[in-house]
């Protein structure tokens, strides 16, 4: 391909015809300098070398995590003489956005970017990707683009790197809350650092020795490591159960905007915030020594998975909650609730995830949700709609702005009723925003648990 250098040095040639009309020796030197541009064109595709000089390869997790920033890394290896100013570009699966745009990107949100190819070097791009719906998605092909020395002439080509891949539930959330646990820095995520001490046997932590320790709790290791004396916390050898139930009817299909400050603006159905957070609880519940079951329903209960310990449970979990599709049906709350009552006879901690859009949907949860107190301790979890909040907040200039808040706070008011209802019925309650949601409903768990309700 030619590029504009080329066609800048081309324009030469009419020049010189034209200024042939008035000194006769340019009509000589036209072709000459159109036989010498297009021996340099040729001799810069030939130093341009072959496509074979290159390795091109992408890397990624085997599983992409929903709804948040996946680093999609296209290495490339030069066995060229010389440095060269590549650009390479990836075809992402369709229908993800791509996000944290990188000052070395060529264009701002194109998978890809442009660097110098050392010789017998591997270098890297990386740009990301945010899936928006969970399920089987396909990359294609790479493609990369180098000049000539001379800037002349451009090559491209195209490598056969097509490969499937999946998304699943934020599995990124679960890498991170391990790792700051092994730190002992489960502020940084937003999780309260609830500990259940006691007379227990199971390893729960580390911690700087107080004098209300038991001398047998100071930890001889750590104590020597760190030249101070260290205590361990145990936790007590306690399994409970936490069934989640989650709603996957017409409501929950309903999309939230997220602003993201690192790129643009981007959409989630909001059972797929729910999935995320589902997916956390289960793992925190599951390294506490719970044991976790779910019930998605519908119009009808559509999967049970009867609470169960270990790390298993949890991919079996995972497993399920990555084919979950939501449907076009009204829940039913009350068949939900009547299958668990009959399945699950043990207390424990039920926890509904479920929109209160409509004021039909309320009713029947009012109707229904307390059933399950005294013999389980539910709690109902809300996504709230930041759409809400904003229209409530702002100060109308016109008619329509007027009516829109008052329909906000119309319903605001009708959901805060709802909630304070339920809870002099039995039922704990959580309204929070999708962004928020992990984290607020692992703190609850947590704090229930620390209360010894369940």
């Amino acid at each position: 391909m030619l590029t504009l250098r080329w066609y800048a040095l081309a324009l030469v040639i009419p020049a010189l015809l034209i200024l042939a009309a008035f000194a006769p020796v340019a009509t000589l030197l036209a072709p000459i300098y159109a036989f010498g541009l297009l021996l340099m064109t040729w001799l810069d595709r030939r130093s341009a070398g072959s496509p074979d000089q290159f390795t091109l390869q992408r890397q990624h997790d085997q599983k992409l995590s929903l709804g948040v920033p996946n680093p999609i890394m296209l290495d490339i290896h030069s066995r060229a003489g010389r440095g060269l100013a590549v650009i390479v570009r990836d075809e992402p699966p369709p229908g993800m956005t791509i996000t944290h745009k990188n000052a070395a990107l060529v264009s701002p949100g194109e998978p890809g970017g442009q660097l110098m190819a050392v010789p017998r070097e591997t270098q890297s791009v990386t740009y990301y990707l945010r899936p928006v719906k969970r399920g089987d998605y396909r990359f294609g092909d790479l493609n990369l683009r180098w000049a000539g020395p001379l800037g002349l002439y451009v090559r491209q080509t195209v490598y056969q790197a097509a490969a499937p891949v999946k998304v699943y539930p934020n599995i990124y959330e679960i890498r991170r809350y391990e790792l700051l646990v092994q730190r002992d820095q489960l502020t940084e995520m937003g999780l309260k650092n609830v500990r259940l001490r006691g007379e227990g046997t199971d390893f729960e932590s580390l911690r700087d020795y107080t004098p209300d320790d038991p001398y047998r709790s100071i930890n001889w290791k750590a104590t020597a490591r760190r030249a101070k004396p260290i205590s361990t916390n145990y936790e007590p050898e306690r399994s409970q159960r936490v069934v989640i139930l989650l709603d996957v009817g017409r409501m929950m299909r309903g999309v939230i905007r997220v602003d993201d400050p690192l790129g643009d603006p981007w959409n989630m159905a909001k059972v797929d915030f729910v999935i995320n957070s589902i997916l956390l609880l289960s793992y925190v519940a599951s390294r506490k020594g719970d044991q976790v079951g779910l019930l998605v329903f519908a119009d009808q209960v559509l999967q049970y998975i009867p609470p169960a310990p270990g790390n298993a449970q949890f991919h079996k979990l995972l497993e399920a909650m990555y084919a979950l599709g939501s449907e076009p049906v009204e829940a039913d709350y009350g068949r939900a609730i009547t299958y668990l009552r009959t399945k699950q006879k043990k207390r424990s901690l039920v926890i509904l995830f479920t929109d209160l859009s409509g004021a039909h949907a309320s009713e029947k949860l009012m109707s229904h949700l307390p059933r399950l107190a005294p013999q389980h301790v539910p709690l109902l979890v809300t996504i709230r709609d930041p759409i809400l909040d904003t229209e409530a907040a702002l100060v109308p200039d016109h008619s329509d702005a007027l009516y829109r808040r008052a329909v906000a706070e119309q319903l605001i008011n009708e959901r805060r009723l709802l909630l304070e209802n339920l809870q002099r019925h039995g039922v704990a309650t959580l309204d929070v925003d999708a962004s928020h949601l992990s984290v607020n409903v692992v703190n609850r768990y947590l704090q229930l648990k620390r209360r010894s309700v369940i």
